[in-house]
């Protein structure tokens, strides 16, 4: 057997693992000794997915062979993580508060459980998929995440986790698996990751030849440091509802809902902003000199709320206000599809306070960002708009709003660019009216997949896998950009936009932008960037390089 024929086959049985290692070392190698066309040729063959393993903690390999997963679910979150079970939010938060690691477990997670999941070390849900609830606030704050394990049940209330005759209790340990979407009973060791000088070098090489830059969507200023280690160019999605739901500060934005008037409304807003503006400052300092878009607010208001009566009483005594008072106005809110109803830019056309209060806070930020000697790139972005008079009214609010503030605090504040999400299917057909309002597109792929499917993502996990098992889907469209159709609507928007304004970026910001096939469909639709979850930021960069070779 020839040298040749025997490292073919060494290689062909070496595991994606190895493989991405060993590629990872040979083009850096050829890249500090200045073979560029080898360092490319390295990285064009990398099997990016492979870069969770050296960047993320994973389960130990022996551990997992020997102790065989007792279900899966979908990889909504990579990461591997162990804990005591936590079957509600106050449990979590109480067992978090005693020193020790949780794994919150919960049939689907929702706004209340906000900062039980920050405070966790996982999260393992029994419904939902890619970009339900849980799967996004725990990408967005580096948690694992386990959903959709349909194979497992949750009893809430007795406080138990089935996994076929398998019985756990509040008192017993799981370990999940992230990257997998693997569950195993007990306590697994973990293995942590670091990010080797041969990888830096890698990741490097690839932002050298990439045409897109990669953007994380970060939620805080320690989300915006965290991707700028991570290598991002910019943040292409901050969520401002995301800052919301601290306790103090779910107690405010509640206060705000409950207001009756719009005075009392702009009363209880103009509370909210100093913590607001904070958070901006942090954010801003974090990307100094590179874009941050900060997404306006977008769910339904009923999400900071609670159905529950105990707690609407105890919300009413600390506010002051009758209990009739929070139940009338809970009752209000109520919508048969409340993510097809009153969300989005919507808010912010019938509570034009919102808007002002928000793009206020971003301003005096932006301000104070400055007179430190700052370089602050603030962007602001219309969510869920359908109708290019919507934008238009939108934009004037938003620029009266701008005007106002600097009017008040100082006109030392760059230029501030307006745009919009493309996410509803009206809005990519009408892009070219769309477009004279606006100053930039951002894709928010989850929900545009959502509505051009018709599929709900919190509940589609109940007939993906049969659906997958005969064939009608290839891939999870929420993990994977369906390119034929959802594809189709993002590169005619492209092209009705930049027919009105040639120079018009765009972004795919949904969380579609940390995946390397949907990556490269980017490149070809022409986009300028892709945002993504701090942590797969390095995935997000190998690929926007190999896309950028492969169309060379």
């Amino acid at each position: 057997m020839s040298d040749k024929l025997a490292q073919f086959l060494a290689r062909r049985a070496k595991s994606p693992a190895a493989l991405f290692a060993d590629g990872v070392r040979d083009a850096a190698a050829a890249a500090r000794r200045g073979d560029e066309a080898a360092a490319r040729a390295a990285l064009a063959a990398l099997p990016v997915e492979e870069v969770m393993n050296f960047t993320l903690p994973q389960v130990d390999g022996a551990a997992r062979a020997a102790a065989g997963a007792i279900g899966r679910g979908q990889a909504a979150s990579p990461g591997a993580a162990s804990g005591i079970l936590a079957f509600s939010a106050p449990e979590a938060l109480a067992q978090a508060a005693a020193g020790k690691r949780v794994i919150l477990a919960r049939l689907e997670t929702d706004a209340g459980d906000m900062e039980a999941i920050r405070r966790c070390a996982g999260v393992l849900t029994t419904t939902g998929g890619m970009t339900s609830h849980a799967a996004v606030v725990a990408r967005g704050w580096g948690r694992p995440c386990v959903s959709g394990a349909a194979g497992l049940r949750i009893d809430a209330r007795r406080r138990v986790l089935f996994a076929g005759s398998l019985r756990l209790t509040a008192t017993d340990s799981i370990t999940i698996d992230g990257g997998s979407g693997d569950v195993f009973a007990g306590a697994l060791p973990i293995q942590s990751a670091a990010m080797s000088d041969d990888l830096r070098e890698v990741l490097a090489l690839a932002d050298r030849v990439a045409r897109m830059k990669v953007l994380a969507n970060a939620d805080s200023p320690a989300d915006a440091a965290l991707a700028r280690q991570m290598g991002a160019q910019g943040v292409g999605l901050c969520r401002t509802e995301h800052m919301f739901f601290e306790p103090r500060r779910l107690l405010a934005i509640r206060r705000m809902i409950l207001a009756e008037t719009p005075k009392a409304r702009a009363a209880a807003l103009k509370k909210m902003l100093p913590w607001q503006r904070r958070d901006f400052v942090g954010v801003l300092r974090a990307m100094d000199g590179l874009p941050v878009t900060i997404r306006l607010i977008d769910p339904p208001l009923h999400e900071f709320l609670t159905e529950d009566r105990r707690a609407q009483a105890e919300l009413a005594q600390v506010l002051k206000i009758p209990l009739k008072q929070v139940q009338s106005r809970v009752a209000s809110l109520r919508e048969t599809n409340p993510m097809l109803g009153h969300r989005g830019c919507r808010l912010c056309v019938t509570y034009p306070e919102i808007l002002q209060m928000q793009v206020r806070a971003i301003v005096e930020a932006a301000l104070e960002c400055h007179r430190a000697g700052g370089d602050p790139r603030p962007r602001i972005l219309h969510p869920l708009v359908g109708a290019a008079e919507e934008l238009k009214l939108l934009r004037r609010l938003t620029e009266e709003a701008i005007a106002e503030a600097k009017a008040d605090i100082g006109d030392e504040v760059p230029e501030i660019p307006i745009g919009t999400m493309i996410e509803v299917p009206r809005a990519a057909l009408v892009a070219g009216a769309l477009a004279a309002h606006a100053d930039f597109f951002s894709f928010g792929t989850n929900d545009l997949t959502q509505l051009t499917y018709g599929y709900c993502r919190d509940d589609y996990a109940s007939f993906l896998p049969r659906y997958m098992e005969l064939g009608v889907l290839s891939r999870d469209p929420f993990e994977s950009l369906d390119t034929t159709g959802v594809g189709e609507l993002i590169t005619l928007a492209m092209q009705r936009g930049r027919a009105v304004k040639p120079q018009l970026p765009g972004t795919l910001c949904g969380e579609h932008g940390g995946d390397a096939d949907s990556i490269r469909f980017g490149q070809t639709a022409g986009l300028d960037a892709v945002s993504c979850s701090p942590f797969r930021v390095p995935l997000a960069r190998l690929a926007a390089g190999q896309a950028a070779l492969q169309a060379s």
